[in-house]
This record gives structure tokens, sequence and C-alpha cells, in this order.
């Protein structure tokens, strides 16, 4: 799955900013390591000499209507960027590793060195403020970290450079910018993956070859997933019935709490539901509570996978491409469902995965069950430090990744006859792609399951309207396997999420502190009472935790981002920014 604004025009000017900076770091270190350490937890190829399009023309006078000074030429010289995702267990790929990469590499002279987490985001963070080491760039959840960022002055404003560059404002428009500003009215943040449209991978892929062995049965409700389950079980001793993908990130579990709740846009991230026009405690929900029962049924009955809090990304992509699962839900499937389709199906079409329309308990109106939600800003942000040298020249790079030239290259590869797709028609937005798109699914598979990785400014509006117009001229049998689901299956199910955004409070303050406690008090009990041994067990672990939250304030907490929830709605029907 966003900053920009630092340059000091008197040498007398840079040293009192550094100097203020430097006083802000060693301030900024000593919370960071007082709260972020307790929070650790999708024409012809040619050099892009400058920052236009494909199609220049189109693009230049678009540039150029109402805006002044020149525009950063790429190529003109190297640039070379410090990328840190502040997410434990990302790693970058290697940039210049992929096609898409390596054209950037090549033809722009863009060089992105990534900053390892080490295995703890947290710390890794809290270690380069207190060094004074930060990187250029730094992706991450629009969360009380980069907040803290940004309070202490350590991030650049984007607002000039916005109006400077083209695309940013073009694709996201100002109600989704609103949505940015921070309390002093500057955005800070370039948002990833923003829409104006639902979209969304969450769901369920199932086991082609297993199905039909089975008799194609069925696969709508609760129970019908049980018996399948049962049945898989039964007949394939290797393989993994349920898989979870990351359990101890909600993935596959939250999937199945959708399933026994009507409009559950929250899911567990905030460890509470709506009931009317409050916030409620997670644990008391009936739904929450009959999903931990059915949980801890699957796992009883080894119906689901038994490591499922502790495996590894690498490990689920295994039995996946190998079809050693049956059945696999996430917040995103097609990520790593995608490439094991792919390889399944090269020797045997009737191989692979495919997506079913979302489980549910029976009784319950299926079209108000989302396994996943979306929000207009998206996913996560990326913000540009002040220790870039160059953060003009930063933006506009992701101002240039978020365009359709960039978001093209990222996402088809690089351009050209030989490629997947070769320039712009004549409106300079919309690719011309070519027969290989079609052709070589698996190729394209390979370039998307690496650039997936390093699209950190996505731009949901052109990539899904773009594939979707395309695919829909192609025979079914030719059509991508990703936009297929997502636009027959996935994009329909997913719930808009936007008005429970950015809830959460800062870690300094009382509700922070709280909600810190709530939090490792919820790791705990989502974790025992997946290995609950019986429903009534299961019950006193979600009942116990309850009531060890409002020991420590949880009723506080559950008021703060009641009142949040509130501010965001009437921002939304204001069409106003939400005040952190």
């Amino acid at each position: 799955m966003s900053a920009f604004f630092c340059f000091y025009s008197l040498n007398r000017g840079r040293n009192v900013l550094r100097q203020k900076r430097e006083w802000i770091v060693r301030v900024v270190s000593v919370l960071v390591a007082m709260s972020i350490l307790a929070a650790c937890n999708g024409e012809a190829s040619r050099p892009a000499a400058s920052y236009s399009s494909a199609e220049p023309e189109a693009e230049e006078s678009f540039v150029s209507a109402g805006r002044e000074g020149k525009l950063f030429e790429f190529g003109a010289e190297p640039l070379d960027i410090t990328f840190y995702a502040h997410y434990s267990n990302y790693k970058m790929p290697q940039w210049g590793a992929d096609p898409s990469s390596k054209w950037i590499q090549d033809h722009m002279k863009i060089n992105i060195q990534a900053v390892s987490a080490e295995g703890n985001g947290a710390q890794k963070l809290q270690k380069m403020i207190a060094g004074k080491q930060l990187p250029d760039l730094i992706w991450g959840q629009r969360d009380s970290d980069l907040e803290r960022l940004r309070e202490a002055g350590l991030l650049v404003p984007l607002d000039e450079y916005i109006e400077k560059y083209p695309n940013l404002k073009r694709w996201a428009g100002d109600k989704i910018l609103n949505l940015l500003r921070a309390p002093d009215d500057k955005i800070y943040f370039f948002p990833n993956y923003y829409t104006d449209k639902p979209h969304g991978n969450a769901g369920y892929v199932v086991n082609k070859r297993i199905y039909k062995e089975l008799g194609s049965p069925k696969l709508e409700t609760t129970d019908d997933l049980y018996d399948y389950l049962k049945r898989v079980k039964s007949k394939f001793p290797g393989v993994v019935p349920f898989e979870t993908g990351l359990a101890n990130e909600g993935h596959g579990i939250d999937q199945l709490f959708s399933a026994f709740k009507e409009n559950n846009f929250s899911f567990t991230s905030n460890y509470a539901v709506t009931s009317g026009d409050r916030m409620v405690s997670i644990y008391k929900d009936e739904g929450f509570r009959e999903s931990a029962k059915y949980v801890a049924k699957l796992m009883r009955e080894g119906l689901m996978t038994q490591n499922a809090l502790t495996q590894t990304a690498d490990q689920v992509s295994e039995k996946l491409s190998q079809g050693l699962v049956a059945v696999y839900a996430s917040a995103d499937p097609i990520k790593m469902a995608m490439p094991a389709d792919a390889e399944m199906s090269k020797n045997n079409p009737d191989d692979g995965y495919f997506f079913i329309e979302p489980i549910y308990k029976k009784g319950l109106d299926k079209s108000k069950i989302y396994p996943g939600t979306y929000n207009l800003l998206g996913w996560n942000v990326t913000a540009i430090t002040t220790s870039a040298q160059n953060p003009e020249a930063i933006f506009a790079m992701l101002d240039w990744m978020t365009g359709p030239e960039g978001s093209s290259v990222q996402m088809w590869g690089p351009p050209g006859p030989d490629g997947y797709w070769d320039g712009f028609k004549e409106d300079g937005i919309t690719p011309r792609f070519t027969a290989k798109y079609a052709e070589d699914p698996e190729g394209l598979a390979r370039i998307q399951s690496v650039s997936g990785d390093l699209i950190w400014v996505g731009n949901t509006a052109f990539l899904d309207q773009t594939k979707s117009d395309y695919e829909a001229t192609l025979p079914e049998d030719k059509r991508n396997w990703s936009t297929y689901w997502q636009h027959k299956v996935t994009w329909k199910s997913q719930g808009d999420a936007t008005p429970f955004m950015n809830l959460h409070p800062m870690p300094d303050t009382e509700e922070g502190i709280i909600h810190r406690r709530i939090k490792d008090i919820w790791l705990e009990a989502r974790a025992d009472a997946m290995f609950g041994t019986s429903d009534q067990e299961v019950i006193d672990i979600l009942d116990e935790a309850h009531d060890k939250s409002m020991e420590v304030g949880f009723q506080r907490y559950l008021d703060y981002i009641t009142a949040k929830w509130h501010a965001n709605l009437k921002t939304l029907n204001e069409g106003t920014a939400p005040q952190p």
C-alpha cells in the first residue's frame, strides 16, 4: 500500500532549523521509547527523460495549467532514496531485480535502498529516531507512530508539491485530500490504494480439483463449510481443509467473524462493534462469540491450520502452490492464490483456485455480509522525512508512480511491443495492451507477485477501471485471474469502513495507555480462544478478557472511539476533514 516541502534558503536558517530538529528528535525518541515499543504488533518503451507521461502532449496541458516552476526531470541525474516499511514482517523486494523496478531504475535513474525493520518495526523506528538516521521515505499505517513523527516536525508537508505535480490531485480529488489533512491544515501523507469506489480482495478461494472430486457441493453457509471441511479431511488427509494464512494478523478468522454478523465494518481491529449509535465490547457481541466457537471447533477437529498463529507467509504460499489447501480465507487471498493458480493450471486447466461468494450463517442476509472492507483513503500511507535531501524529487517520483504511466509500469511491467502493454491511446491515460496480456497470464502473475510489494502509492481508481474495461473485451477464459474474480466476487462484497478510520488514540494519552493494555488482553484472549477445548471454555475466555479490559478502562476507550466514529460521520456528511 504519502509528505513534502522542506527547503531552506539561508545558511543561518539551516542551522536554526537543524538545531530545532535535533532538539525535537531527542524529545520524540523518549516519547517513542515509551509508546512505540509497546505498540509492536493489489507507445513504445522509451527513456523517461522528464516528468511527463507516455503521451506528453496530453500531460503537459494538464501540468502547466495554473502552475509555475520547473518540474523535476527524471534521468538527468541519479535519484537515490532510502525506504523503510514500518511493518515487522515486510521485506522489500530487491530494487531492480524485477522487470518493473528494473525499468524504473534504468530509464529514470531511480535507486531505492531498503532499510530493514529487522523483525521489530517499533524498535527499529525508535532506534532510527534516537540515532537521528531517519530514511527518506517511511511507509506504514495511518496511525500514532507516523502521527508522532508529524507532530515532532520530522515529516515534510506535501501541499506545495500536490499543487505543482498533477497526478495525486487529479486522481484523489479534494474529498480524499481533505481527509488527509492534519490539525495544522497541511497534508503529510501520500495515500496508497485510495479510491472513490468499492474495492478489496478479502474472501474465500477454493481448490478446483478437490471441489470437483467431492462433487461440487453447495458452499454458502457456515454449516456448508463445516461439512465440506470434514469431507476434505476424510478423503484428502494430506491437505489443509481450511487455511487461514497469518491468523496472528486476523487473516482467516476475521473472515469467519464476518460470516456471523451482518454489516460488520470494524472487524477486530478496534476490539469493538457497533450497537445502535455506540461502540461496544467485541467480547459480548453474539456474532463474535459464535465465530470464536466456530474457529475453536475447526481447530479442535483438525479442520484448519494447526500452526495458524506461528506460520510464515512463505509457508502459506508453498502450501497453496502445491495444491495442499482446500479452502483459503484471508484479507487478500489474491496475492498468494493468483501465482498458485497460474502454477497449478498451466498443465491442467481444471486445477487451480476459484473464489466463492462470502460464507454466511444461515438466516442472515447474505447481501449484508462483508469478509473485507475498504475506505476512501485506501490502505496505508507514505511519508517523506526531513532527512530527505531532495523532497520534491521524491514527491515527483511518488506522483509519477500513482499516475497512469507509473501505475502501468508497476502493475503490467515495462512498456513496449514485447511487453504486456505498449504506450497509451490518444487520451494519454488508457494503456494499449498487447496480445501477450491474454496469452501469458503466468508471466504477468510473476511480475505482479513482486511488483505488488513495491506499490506504495497505488491508484485504485486507475488500476481497477483500466483492467476492468480491458478484461471485459476478452473471452472469459483469457481474462486475468485476479481481475476476473475481483469483478465477479470481491469488489461486490466489501463494506465501506471509511467512518471507522483513525479511531485509535495517541499512545501517550490516557486513552492511548488504555488502548495498549486492552490490545495485550485481546491478543492473549484471541490466541487462547482459538485453542478452547469446548464452547464453554471459549466463552469463559472471552468473558474473562472483557472483565480484564473493563478493569483497565475499556469503557473510557469505547467512549473515545464512539466519539471519533461520530466525528468521522459528521466529516463525511459535511465533506470536510476529520480532526485526528
